[in-house]
């Protein structure tokens, strides 16, 4: 058992994940944390505030 759980620790620590699942975390860290301390804030407002940054920032790039 401890040998099966070493293995699986030591796959984690290689694991690079995909941008799409790092962003996914992101989002999913910004809700807990800010839900945590105003109840009114849903999922949905985390992913439309995120897309509102994500188009901002390809305006930027663009300049």
């Amino acid at each position: 058992m401890l040998h099966a759980l070493q293995l699986l620790l030591d796959a984690a620590k290689k694991a690079q994940p995909s941008a799409k699942q790092r962003e996914e975390q992101r989002r999913s860290f910004a809700y807990g944390n800010t839900a945590f301390e105003n109840k009114l804030i849903t999922r949905e407002m985390i992913d439309q505030q995120a897309e509102i940054i994500a188009q901002e920032q390809d305006e930027q790039r663009k300049r």
